[in-house]
């Protein structure tokens, strides 16, 4: 049963986690904590990284630790990938996709740095 409440929560909380990186600089609000969010992300990747493989991410490990308990055996590497495969169906090359999401993360990720940037700068001006 609890193996079973943290797939569930991590399939929502991972997903909306990863949607938030996506766009989240979008939101005046909101850019702060995805400027955070991001970094959190980048220490993961590409820190735990060095010791955990490139790309590691706690909640993915997590996530595959209690759907093993439950008895999945997921082939995917990348969350990105496994969520693309639950949600299309699709098994998309998982290169193509660690490209693309390495790319959209450097893209939203410059956006957040540049949009905060920008912010601060304009509430010093007032």
């Amino acid at each position: 049963m609890w193996y079973q409440f943290l797939n569930i929560f991590f399939f929502i909380f991972h997903t909306v986690f990863t949607l938030f990186n996506i766009i989240g600089w979008a939101f005046p609000k909101a850019r702060k904590l995805h400027l955070f969010t991001m970094l959190i992300t980048a220490f993961s990747w590409f820190v735990l990284g060095i010791w955990y493989g490139w790309g590691y991410c706690a909640c993915t490990d997590w996530h595959w630790q209690a759907r093993e308990a439950l008895g999945y055996h997921d082939r995917s590497n990348s969350y990105i990938h496994f969520l693309l495969l639950k949600l299309t169906g699709k098994n998309f090359d998982p290169v193509f996709v660690e490209n693309m999401t390495l790319i959209i993360f450097l893209l939203s990720f410059l956006l957040s740095v540049w949009l905060n940037l920008r912010d601060r700068k304009r509430i010093r001006k007032l």
